[in-house]
């Protein structure tokens, strides 16, 4: 007999090492600082912009093209800016002594912001204004065409951990401007300038590091591998290069903001473990897509490395999802669950089984699949002898817990 039933959160030991909570983050502010009191060594914030829009994605699915609403952006400025000036706060709080926030913003906030990060950091903790030049968009016609991002460095405290090195590039073949090519005695290529009555020497096989321009990370295109369908989903370039810069291997990074998840995505791929939040279920059952995929990619996770899923917002999960299920007991241990049927606007996107742990009241999955049709089966063999869950999501992050009793 399956019986539906609540859960708070998900413990995922095949997805990345890290926590992702449904909620408002200017909501739970205070109890992040409780638990990450100095513990943080990164923050990256990619806030609503203040475009006064609501922001839906497009999913194709059998053929079919939905759209999902994912956030208002609706906020009067007062009211944003005192949203941040309160996460700002409990980030201050929670970053390391050695920490830094990234914050990014485009021309609507990016005074606005500066202006906030001096008050709560201070003007002396302002390490970078940088600009992050893209060339994909339309092209404006009564003012020149907006083409970048500012994303500002702060730092915590007197000493930043920046690792240079670990986003440099080699210089390669490549002949720059005013640059003589040339060949040493040991044969080895090298490019020279003169400048100041002195020459300069640079090989190929020397790396190159970022300015505080960096135009060389384009947007992602609409037909990119990476894209998730979040219109403002950025690339994992971006955030690789923000995450080796100013994290190391096994250190915290947090994402206030999750939306598309690139965040946490990259944070699995380089061994940092995240914390993101964000108020859409949308963006949950995105991430939680992607944190699979990234599984299925690499082999950095263990079960001493799980994601928690945690619905801090109970509010926000509709669970309006109308799916038939069918439990079979093919053998002593082994079970068959099929859906026999789903219905309504949305088509299912993640069929799960579990268990889950009583003290937490959270549901770690066994196996899983994420394509889903009519007929689709998982088959479960139930060790314990004891009640199984079933965990059905769709597209919309809408779900279902159903428990299964004999």
């Amino acid at each position: 007999m399956l019986v539906e039933t609540e859960i708070k959160s998900e413990l995922h030991t095949y997805g990345g090492n890290g926590r992702f909570i449904l909620a408002k983050s200017d909501e739970i502010i205070d109890m992040l600082v409780k638990e990450y009191k100095d513990s943080v060594q990164l923050i990256y914030l990619d806030p609503p912009f203040g475009t006064g829009d609501k922001f839906t994605m497009l999913k194709k699915v059998n053929g079919t093209r939905i759209t999902v609403s994912t956030y208002d952006d609706t906020l009067n400025d007062e009211q944003y800016i005192e949203m941040m000036r309160n996460i700002m706060n409990g980030c201050k709080k929670m970053l390391t002594k050695s920490g830094a926030i990234y914050v990014h913003v485009d021309y609507r906030m990016s005074v606005k912001m500066r202006l906030l990060l001096d008050e709560v950091f201070g003007e002396n903790n302002f390490v970078n204004e940088i600009i992050w030049s893209y060339k994909s968009g339309g092209r404006a016609t009564n003012h020149f065409s907006r083409k970048h991002d500012t994303i500002l460095l702060y730092k915590n405290g007197k000493s930043m951990l920046f690792n240079l090195e670990a986003i440099g590039t080699l210089r390669g073949t490549e002949q720059r401007s005013h640059m003589k090519k040339s060949v040493d005695e040991e044969g080895k290529v090298y490019f020279s300038i003169r400048s100041g009555g002195k020459i300069y020497k640079y090989y190929e096989d020397s790396m190159v590091y970022p300015s505080d321009v960096w135009d060389d990370i384009e947007h992602l295109h609409q037909k990119d591998p990476e894209r998730t369908g979040y219109s403002t989903q950025k690339p994992e370039e971006l955030l690789r290069r923000i995450i080796l810069a100013s994290s190391n291997e096994n250190d915290i990074v947090m994402d206030l903001f999750s939306g598309s998840g690139t965040t946490s995505a990259v944070a699995s791929k380089n061994n940092r473990h995240w914390v993101s939040v964000d108020c859409s279920p949308v963006a949950m059952n995105v991430l939680r897509m992607r944190q699979l995929k990234t599984c299925e990619e690499i082999s950095l996770f263990s079960k001493s490395e799980p994601m928690l899923i945690e619905h801090l917002d109970r509010n926000a999960i509709d669970h309006n999802i109308e799916v038939e299920l069918k439990v079979e007991k093919t053998s002593s241990e082994k079970y068959k669950i099929t859906v026999i049927s789903q219905s309504g606007d949305c088509p299912i996107s993640y069929f799960a089984v579990g268990y889950v742990s009583n003290n937490i009241n959270s549901f770690t999955p066994e196996v899983f699949t994420t394509n889903i049709n009519e007929g689709t089966a998982l088959y479960f063999i139930n060790k314990s002898d004891k009640p199984f869950v079933i965990h059905i999501a769709d597209y919309r992050g809408r779900q279902k817990f159903f428990k299964y009793v004999q």
